[in-house]
């Protein structure tokens, strides 16, 4: 078949028209943000003039660019320019540090870096002396001032001016090799997070998009082109990013948050149908609304109380299961959803959801019941860089809570040793580029690739995740403990920010945590708390004993020997700067355990 992505925009403008909006970006002007549209007409010229520019340039078939920003419009058409030409575009993470920006172009063998802001500048200088495959540097922000001793940099704009003037037989060559475009070229590297080593690029082809794509317009039938994404994830993470480019396929409006900080605003702005996310923006909904709870009184904390019993009897009990409710409970459940749970989604900016697909880390079974019984609809789903993102999701019906959903269409998974999920499809990459022993290690004999998470699958068929196996670790008493399931737990609570589990080969299990630092100052003001700083407040003995009550409670279930018994509070959040965190927010267990290793010891004594 031919490449979904070689001609998406072509096949878009035949559909729809040049004048539908294919996406827009979030933009600032005088103080008042809006929405900047561009049409798909709009788009496919930018493109075309940017397969010319680069056809000017002299890249090659199955040559490498870097892309090194923060969301925006130029990355979609920076990514689909390179398909029309065979060409690969890499990313990487806006926040990426030198050494890893180093690594990565010299690992692909880049031979042009398109970069976002004065950040991504900035930080490309510092390298790119060590970055001699790199012929051509491209900035997309025109108000980054260029070096005076940087000769290769253009700015996007002049690039894009290059491409406009192109030859006839320049626009031919450039249709001739979208014309010969193949299902097995590769469409783009996916840099892994590296949380235990460095990182490694997932070859993904245009035929793992392909049936990425496919399989998910069969599964997510729901969905149509009427609906509006909002683009809340970096394009450079393959959820985000073949999240995106399944919604373009389907002729849905795209909105570009261009700015993660402000995230809260731009959901409220764009009010999308769905959105992809991780589990901590869910977290924060759900401590948030039990705040709300929590300071409600009288008749307005009756009628919370209500609500929520009767949204959870509607929507766990029937709706999720495909059952239609008695009458007395869809009258009831009319009511509060009117009174209640559409103020509730209407503030956050949700109102309008048709889904909104989470995954990336565990989230809290919890969590999900409060979300789904509030009627937001969530579905959880497990996947990968190296499988094109999705393995696993919520059906529309018959989903079970605690579980990543059951298999997509045309994947297969099995149990392996250690419980190990194992996966092999359509969707699975070709291999690490450039790494034959990793990608040996990678599949097993019979072509599974091995995914390095341990789960089951229950008695529904649905896949249930147990660890990641390599955050897996066994106290000196031999028992082992799953850290992230513990750490899921602990991110219920509106005081807990942060939480790293520690306890490998030790007597029991402790944890570094970072309180939620604005809730605790709070908590401090409520209870006459004195403190000039954080740092007093992570020692204060009151502040302590909070925590050590919210631990208590929340670590109801688990088994003794898991449970945490000593816990140091920090006054500074784990970041990625610093090395703790990676570009897709996991911790580095090996970073926190090197970094603190004193306090560590200190709860050992």
């Amino acid at each position: 078949m031919p490449n979904i992505l070689t001609h998406l925009i072509g096949n878009a403008i035949a559909r729809y028209g040049k004048d539908r909006e294919a996406f827009s970006h979030v933009v600032l002007e005088e103080g008042n943000k809006h929405l900047a549209p561009v049409s798909w007409g709009e788009f496919g010229r930018k493109v075309e003039d940017l397969a010319c520019a680069l056809e000017i340039l002299d890249l090659q078939e199955k040559d490498m660019v870097a892309v090194f920003a923060a969301n925006c419009p130029e990355i979609l058409i920076t990514d689909f320019a390179c398909y029309r030409n065979r060409v690969v575009p890499v990313s990487l993470y806006a926040t990426s540090s030198p050494e890893q920006v180093k690594y990565i172009v010299k690992d692909s063998g880049a031979r042009m870096v398109f970069l976002g802001d004065e950040i991504q500048y900035r930080t490309y200088r510092e390298v790119a002396a060590d970055c001699g495959n790199v012929v051509k540097t491209v900035i997309y922000n025109r108000s980054v001032e260029i070096d005076n001793d940087d000769s290769d940099s253009i700015y996007f704009e002049d690039l894009l001016e290059l491409g406009a003037m192109a030859s006839r037989s320049c626009r031919d060559a450039v249709e001739l090799r979208s014309a010969s475009a193949r299902p097995d070229d590769i469409a783009t590297l996916i840099y892994t997070s590296g949380t235990t080593g460095e990182p490694k690029g997932a070859v993904l082809t245009h035929s793992n998009f392909n049936a990425a794509i496919d399989i998910h317009k069969d599964r997510l039938d729901m969905l149509s082109d009427e609906d509006t994404s909002l683009c809340f994830l970096p394009l450079s993470h393959i959820f985000e990013k073949a999240w995106t480019y399944f919604c373009l396929s389907m002729g849905m409006r795209v909105a570009i948050n261009t700015n993660p900080k402000e995230i809260q605003d731009a959901i409220r702005l764009v009010r999308p149908s769905c959105m992809c996310s991780v589990p901590r923006f869910w977290e924060k909904v759900y401590t948030a609304v039990q705040e709300k709870i929590a300071n409600s009184k009288g008749i307005q904390k009756i009628m919370i109380e209500r609500a929520l019993k009767v949204g959870a009897k509607y929507n766990l009990e029937y709706r999720r299961l495909g059952l239609k409710a008695p009458w007395w409970l869809e009258q009831k459940y009319r009511f509060y959803d009117k009174n209640v749970f559409s103020k509730l989604r209407h503030v956050i900016g949700i109102e309008n959801g048709t889904l909104f697909p989470t995954a990336g880390a565990p989230l809290s079974g919890n969590i999900v019941e409060f979300l789904v019984a509030c009627g937001i609809p969530m579905v959880i789903g497990y996947g990968l860089s190296e499988t094109t993102a999705t393995v696993s999701c919520f059906p529309s019906v018959g989903y079970t809570i605690g579980s990543v959903g059951t298999v997509l269409p045309d994947i297969s998974v099995k149990i392996g040793e250690n419980n190990e999920i194992l996966v092999k499809g359509p969707t699975v990459m070709r291999g690490y580029y450039g790494r034959e022993e990793d990608n040996k290690a990678a599949f097993t004999p019979d072509g599974y690739f091995r995914t390095g998470d341990a789960g089951r699958i229950d008695e529904t068929g649905a896949l249930v995740l147990t660890e990641r196996l390599k955050d897996l670790f066994k106290t000196s008493n031999g028992k082992y403990i799953a850290p992230q399931a513990i750490e899921s737990r602990l991110g219920e609570d509106r005081y807990i920010e942060q939480v790293a589990v520690i306890g490998d080969q030790r007597k029991y299990v402790t944890a570094i945590i970072i309180p939620a630092f604005e809730a605790i100052k709070e908590y401090a003001v409520k209870k006459h708390i004195q403190f000039t700083s954080i740092e007093d407040l992570v020692e204060n003995s009151e502040i302590r004993k909070l925590i050590a009550e919210r631990i208590e409670r929340l670590q109801k279930g688990f088994a003794g020997f898991e449970k945490i018994k000593k816990f140091t509070l920090l006054p500074k959040e784990f970041t990625i700067e610093s090395g703790e965190l990676t570009n897709t927010l996991k911790i580095r267990r090996p970073v926190i355990n090197s970094v603190y290793a004193s306090q560590i010891e200190a709860m050992y004594c």
